[in-house]
C-alpha cells in the first residue's frame, strides 16, 4: 500500500512540475506572436493560425498515420541507440583503455553531419524506412554512450567494496549498485537522444523521401505553405513531448524512486 501511495505521489509532483512548462511555453507564443506582428503572416503566420491549421491535419486519419509513422521509426532508432549505447558505455565505463579507445569514435560519430550519414544510409539501404531508423539511431547513439560512460566511471566505489565484502556477487553488484548510480547520468542523455532522434527521423524522411512528417514538410516547401509547415513541426514536437513524457520520465521517476529515501521528511526538490 506504501508503495502505491509513494507512486501516485511521484505521479502528482509530476504533473504539478508541468506548471513551468506550460509557463515557458506561453512566453514562446508571445514573441512568436511578436514576430508574426511584425513580418506578416507569410512569412511567419501567428499562433493562432497555425494552431488552426494543426487541429485541421490532426482531424485527417491518413495524417495522424503520418505522425505515428515518424513516431515509431524515431523511437526504433532511440532504442537501438539506447541498447547498443547503454552496454557499450557501461563496458567503456569499467575499462579506461577501451574509453580512450572509443573516445575518437564518439567524436567521429557526433561531427559527421546527419546529412552526411543520410545520403550514405540510402546508398545502402535504399530509401525506406531503415534509412530512417537507422539515421535515428546514429544520430542518438554517441548521447548515450557518454552518459552510460560518465555514469559508470563517476559510480561510488565504497559501495561496490561494501558490496563485495557482504558477499554479493559481480552480477548483483552491477545490478544493484552500479546501474542504479548510473542513471542519474543515464537518462538526462536519453532524453537529449530521444530530441536527436526525432530531429533525425524527420530530416531523413524528408530528404529520403520516406513518407511521415518529413515527407509532409518536403510539401509543404513544395507550395510555400508556411502555415502547414510550422502546423506539422508542432505535430513534431508533441510527438515527441508525449514519448518524453509518457515513457522516458516515468521510468525515470521509478528508477529513481530510491533517491527519496535518503531525503528528510518534508524536504522537496
Amino acid at each position: 500500500m506504501k508503495g502505491f501511495a509513494d507512486r501516485v505521489g511521484r505521479i502528482g509532483r509530476f504533473f504539478w512540475s508541468g506548471w513551468a512548462g506550460l509557463a515557458g511555453l506561453a512566453v514562446f507564443a508571445a514573441v512568436w506572436q511578436l514576430g508574426a506582428e511584425a513580418y506578416g503572416s507569410f512569412v511567419l503566420p501567428t499562433p493562432a493560425a497555425t494552431i488552426r491549421t494543426l487541429f485541421g491535419l490532426a482531424a485527417d486519419t491518413d495524417n495522424r498515420l503520418l505522425v505515428l509513422s515518424t513516431s515509431l521509426r524515431a523511437i526504433a532508432g532511440f532504442a537501438l541507440a539506447t541498447v547498443l549505447g547503454t552496454i557499450a558505455g557501461v563496458v567503456a565505463g569499467y575499462h579506461p583503455a577501451l574509453m580512450r579507445l572509443a573516445r575518437p569514435q564518439v567524436t567521429l560519430l557526433i561531427g559527421v553531419p546527419p546529412i552526411a550519414w543520410i545520403v550514405l544510409l540510402m546508398i545502402w539501404f535504399g530509401m525506406g524506412a531503415g534509412t530512417v531508423i537507422a539515421t535515428a539511431a546514429i544520430a542518438a547513439l554517441p548521447l548515450v554512450f557518454v552518459g552510460a560512460a560518465e555514469g559508470i566511471q563517476t559510480r561510488d566505489r565504497a559501495l561496490e567494496d561494501m558490496a563485495r565484502m557482504a558477499g554479493l556477487s559481480p552480477l548483483a553488484r552491477l545490478v544493484k549498485i552500479s546501474l542504479r548510480q548510473m542513471l542519474h547520468a543515464l537518462f538526462p542523455s536519453l532524453v537529449m537522444a530521444l530530441g536527436t532522434a526525432f530531429k533525425a527521423a524527420v530530416m531523413a524522411e524528408l530528404l529520403a523521401n520516406a513518407g511521415g512528417i518529413g515527407g509532409a514538410l518536403a510539401n509543404a516547401r513544395s507550395a510555400l505553405d508556411v502555415e502547414a509547415a510550422l502546423a506539422w513541426i508542432l505535430l513534431s514536437v508533441i510527438a515527441l513531448i508525449g514519448v518524453e513524457y509518457g515513457i522516458v520520465q516515468p521510468l525515470r521517476a521509478e528508477a529513481e524512486a530510491w533517491r527519496e529515501a535518503a531525503q528528510p521528511w518534508g524536504v522537496r526538490r
